[in-house]
């Protein structure tokens, strides 16, 4: 179909793309790597009268150190993520996770903010940074603010970001010694995970000292699966793993849909919680 007819701008600083959104209001959407949007405009299930494309902006773009964390400009598309040799040293989930985003093609046009505040329970980051413990900042008309990820997501496609607000940028902590894996479950390789699972594990004695498990698809927001990760503390054996991941589903409402039945979601949410914990903690 053809989408709506709309405006379109393409500013070339924050500042400006600020203003614009702030100008339109909510009757404006960012376009970035527009793997999200453009489908849903075309269906004309999103009719926006302004489209402001942030593609030009040189800031929103890269990965750099800050510290004991990096930080990813927005706009850096997932390909450059994935052959980022900082996010590979001291992210190493989120290279992993990111590696299986639907196919190359969009690996090389859509772009981590752009998947961020898409807020898809569905899509493959946002457990990621939820486990990660990331900070997303936006920018607006009265200046920045730090969203820590577990109050970015706040039901159904929809983000904290107020409508005049810019993502602009990811800090995530660095994950030094952790063990990671992301499992998911899927039909066809540029499908949406019928159910994923992201795991950071750090071990102590030979046990696991703390475990974070992360949730896709098994409700309105990515979830973190806390009686799970509280039952995996101390484990030491995959036995005690496979007890705890059964514990993964408490506090989810995964949806009844095509794919996949409420119970079908929640059997897949344990069996790759055992996957993605043993593998983290080099017991797989």
């Amino acid at each position: 179909m053809i989408p709506a007819a709309f405006e379109y701008a393409r500013p070339s600083s924050v500042d400006e793309a600020v203003r614009m959104l702030a100008d339109a209001g909510e009757d404006a959407k960012v376009l970035a790597g527009g793997q999200s949007l453009l489908p849903l405009m075309r269906l004309r299930l999103a009719f926006p009268e302004l489209v402001v494309d942030v593609n030009r902006i040189p800031e929103l773009r890269g990965v750099r150190e800050d510290g004991d964390t990096l930080v990813i400009g927005a706009m850096t598309t997932h390909h450059d993520v994935i052959a980022d040799p900082l996010v590979r040293r001291h992210a190493g989930l989120l290279a992993a996770a990111t590696s299986t985003v639907a196919d190359p093609a969009v690996r090389h046009r859509g772009t981590f903010g752009g998947s961020l505040a898409h807020a898809d329970p569905a899509g493959d980051l946002p457990a990621v940074v939820l486990v990660m413990n990331a900070e997303l900042v936006a920018q607006g008309p009265r200046g920045r603010r730090t969203i820590p990820a577990r109050e970015f997501f706040v039901d159904y496609l929809q983000s904290a970001l107020e409508p005049d607000e810019l993502l602009v940028e990811v800090r995530i902590p660095k994950a030094d010694g952790w063990g990671f894996r992301y499992e998911k479950f899927h039909r066809v390789a540029q499908a949406w995970p019928i159910v994923g699972v992201a795991a950071l594990v750090r071990r102590g004695d030979g046990h696991i000292a703390e475990a974070r498990v992360g949730l896709t698809n098994m409700g309105t927001t990515p979830l973190r699966a806390a009686a799970a990760e509280e039952a995996l503390s101390g484990a030491g054996d995959p036995e005690a793993v496979a007890q705890a991941a059964q514990e993964a589903t408490q506090g989810t409402r995964p949806a009844q849909d095509s794919s996949a039945s409420p119970e079908y979601r929640a059997h897949l949410a344990r069996v790759l919680t055992k996957r993605a914990v043993l593998a983290a903690a080099g017991m797989g």
